[in-house]
């Protein structure tokens, strides 16, 4: 069982698709997983899908988390409570687990990587859909969490797509004029890029397509990237700020 295998969850449609798309146009054994909220914020579904791969193909490679939802672009004092809080068991709950019960295969693939699918939404303030926002911004806490240590045996992406044209960002009001979509093969490239142990330092960090490509987060990195860049952090006033 020599063949590379990437798990890709929310991958029946959308970006995920694509993504799988590319990744089995690659040379990947894909194992995708649906859109439905079970199999990602159950644990014993979770559990029990990674067991059945590993079982079948006898290693995993890559997960991609990619499986999502956005709440209604509502202030946080019009918002639905039940919404709410499953918008962040799918977007916070649904990656912790498929990372949770995959990472020991992933140490076992001597070069397993986690690519999660994150938002420019994570790193800026907004008043509307703040469980979406709120969601994203603790998955950037995973990625660095998973990821920036350099003894860990897995390395770990934040992967901001831009805008892609899908049936959730169709519905958003945020978008509703929108004329320029992100080309999803972009999207792939990079994906691809991270996948291939290129982009490396770039673990525990966003990385956003349409502002990077593999060539530019290369050379960057070559000049050097310090502890806190492209991670989510607190934006001390000054030098002179006491808290470090």
């Amino acid at each position: 069982m020599t063949q590379r295998v990437a798990v890709v969850t929310g991958a029946s449609r959308g970006i995920g698709h694509h993504l799988a798309d590319a990744l089995e146009g690659a040379g990947y054994a894909v194992e995708r997983g649906s859109t439905s909220v079970a199999p990602v914020t159950d644990p014993d579904a979770v559990e029990a899908w990674i067991a059945d791969i590993v079982a079948r193909r006898g290693r995993i490679d890559l997960l991609v988390n990619n499986a999502g939802v956005i709440d209604a672009e509502v202030s946080l004092a019009e918002s639905d409570p039940e919404q709410w809080w499953r918008t962040v068991e799918v977007n916070v709950r649904g990656p912790y687990l498929m990372t949770r019960f995959a990472w020991p295969h992933l140490v076992a693939a001597g070069a397993g990587r986690i690519v999660n699918i994150n938002s420019g939404a994570a790193y800026r303030n907004d008043d509307i859909a703040t469980a979406y926002n709120v969601s994203k911004g603790a998955l950037a806490r995973l990625t660095a969490a998973t990821g920036l240590d350099p003894d860990s045996p897995v390395r770990s992406f934040d992967l901001a797509p831009g805008v892609v044209r899908t049936d959730m960002t169709e519905a958003m009001g945020a978008h509703a004029d929108r004329t320029e979509w992100t080309d999803p093969a972009d999207v792939a490239e990079l994906l691809l890029a991270l996948a291939s142990g290129r982009l490396d330092a770039w673990s525990g960090r966003l990385v956003r397509v349409g502002v990077d490509t593999a060539e530019s987060l290369e050379e960057r990195a070559r000049a050097g990237l310090a502890e806190t860049d492209r991670t989510l952090g607190l934006i001390r006033w000054g030098d002179d700020d006491p808290l470090t």
